[in-house]
């Protein structure tokens, strides 16, 4: 398939292909003219990259879930360690929009004077509503 057959079908544009090439995650096949031409595997390969990307891998990190040949070799503590990630993501925004939900309706005459909205602003200021920093991903080993 040439590359604008690849986009077609993947949703991705040339561009990100050509990119993503240049990262190692896909590889051309060869060349009709100018234009790059891949396998039909390509396909599998794009739909785990945009898999990964929306549960929130970095590009890096979907990297090491390729083995050389381009096939997927994915370490499934990693994976269990991303759902977990997620929860507590979840757990935080839930808490967020209930602050903020609370905070729209509060009967305070200030968001000042709003208990909730104060536990909110104390839980911004510690730090306790940012993502924490992810532990690199793991590649598993071909034992």
């Amino acid at each position: 398939m040439d590359i604008a057959e690849v986009a077609r079908k993947s949703g991705f544009p040339a561009s990100a292909l050509r990119y993503y090439e240049e990262k190692g995650l896909i590889s051309s096949v060869g060349r009709q003219g100018l234009r790059r031409t891949f396998a039909p595997g390509v396909l599998d390969q794009l739909a785990l990259i945009a898999l990964g990307q929306a549960a929130g891998f970095s590009l890096d990190d979907i990297s090491a879930m390729f083995s050389p040949d381009g096939r997927a070799s994915i370490d499934r503590k990693s994976l269990s360690a991303k759902a977990d990630e997620l929860d507590q993501t979840i757990k935080r925004l839930k808490a967020m929009r209930n602050g903020l939900r609370h905070a729209a309706v509060c009967p305070a005459p200030s968001h000042a004077e709003c208990p909730t909205f104060q536990r909110l602003l104390r839980s911004a200021a510690a730090g306790e509503l940012t993502p924490r920093v992810r532990k690199p991903l793991r590649v598993r080993s071909k034992a």
